[in-house]
Parts: structure tokens; C-alpha cells; sequence
């Protein structure tokens, strides 16, 4: 083999491994679930939360500034379409202690503002999150009208990822009655309780 051909197939070697290991690292982060906490079994006391005791409640915590919570808003825009008049659903969007209503208001809180029959708020001092054991943006919580979890968990199959996924799937199943309660789901998304994400860094990739 001349010079320059082991020159070239050495460097084409060399050039697909990276590629390769580059492909393989963003795949293990787009399904790798983020951290959460103690979930409540029983709707907690003393939540700032409305309770709707007609119908199912769902409950779900999100970063302002994470891109992958674009995906799990448009998952619950689907569900909002899908199940129409069961669901008191609201997303509450974490405000920090010190940060002012600019840094929530964003895209992603424009975005779910847009879905109907949705009502969003800020979680000021993150102390709803903490509240529900939330840890990552995008967590959801769907407890029935009296007050029990059913279902704790991510709606999307990875980071950004849209589509149809167990954690969609099974909140349907559930208001369906197809499925017993205790369903869980992991979450894929920013931690809220980072430092970066307080700050509102971009923890996550879109």
C-alpha cells in the first residue's frame, strides 16, 4: 500500500470511530432519565396547588429554559386533545428565589399556555417541585379525584423525543380504567434543582 493510501485509510479509520463514539454519547444522554424525588402518594396537605375533586388532576413540573420540554408539552397538548373534559391539567414552570417574571416567561411557557384547557403557573421558590418530589422538567404527576397517584413519570420516550411512549400511553390507559394505579414512567429532561438550571442554563440538549 502506497504512502498516502495508508495516510488516508488510517485517517478514515481514526475519523469513523469518532463519529461513532460521538453517536453513541449523545444516544446515552437523549436515554438516560434524569432524578427524581419522594412522590407523594396521597395529594400532599398545604399545597398552593388547586385540587379538582370531579376529576383526575394532573400535575406537571417544568424547567422555562429546558429545549427538551418542548417535546413533553406537545405529548400533553395530545393528551389535553385526547381526553377531552377528563383532566384538570396544569404545568407549573419553577421560578427561583431572585429571579423576576422575565426569566419564566419563555417560549416553552408561551407554548403551554397555547394548549387548551390547561392552566400554568409559576412555582416561585421551587417549593411546589420540592413539594411533589419532582426533580426533573418534564415530570407528571396524575392523581384521581380523590386525591391517590396513579401515575408518576415522563411522557416522552427520551430527551426532545416526540411520539407515541409508555408514559402517554399509560396516562390514557388510566383514565380509561385499563390500567391499575402505581404506574411509573422514567423522566428525561433538565434537573430542576441543578445549579446551571436555576441560573437557567442550558442543562439540556435540544
Amino acid at each position: 500500500m502506497k504512502p498516502s493510501n495508508s495516510f488516508f485509510a488510517i485517517s478514515a479509520t481514526v475519523w469513523l470511530a469518532a463519529v461513532v463514539g460521538v453517536m453513541a454519547v449523545l444516544l446515552n444522554y437523549s436515554a438516560s432519565p434524569g432524578p427524581t424525588g419522594m412522590i407523594p402518594q396521597l395529594w400532599p396537605e398545604g399545597s398552593r396547588i388547586s385540587f379538582d375533586t370531579s376529576r383526575s388532576n394532573l400535575v406537571l413540573f417544568a424547567h422555562p429554559r429546558c429545549p427538551c420540554t418542548r417535546a413533553t408539552l406537545g405529548e400533553l397538548e395530545f393528551l389535553m386533545a385526547r381526553c377531552q373534559g377528563r383532566l384538570d391539567a396544569q404545568v407549573w414552570f419553577i421560578t427561583p428565589p431572585g429571579a423576576d417574571q422575565a426569566w419564566t416567561d419563555t417560549a416553552l411557557w408561551r407554548k403551554a399556555s397555547s394548549i387548551p384547557g390547561v392552566a400554568v403557573h409559576h412555582d416561585e421558590g421551587m417549593t411546589e417541585a420540592r413539594r411533589f418530589g419532582a426533580g426533573t422538567s418534564g415530570q407528571t404527576l396524575l392523581y384521581d379525584r380523590s386525591g391517590r397517584l396513579l401515575f408518576k413519570g415522563g411522557i416522552t420516550a427520551s430527551r426532545g423525543h416526540s411520539g407515541d411512549n409508555p408514559g402517554r400511553s399509560s396516562v390514557i390507559a388510566l383514565l380509561d380504567e385499563k390500567l391499575p394505579r402505581g404506574i411509573e414512567t422514567p423522566v428525561f429532561g433538565c434537573p430542576l434543582f441543578a445549579a446551571e438550571c436555576r441560573q437557567g442554563k442550558l442543562a439540556c440538549k435540544p
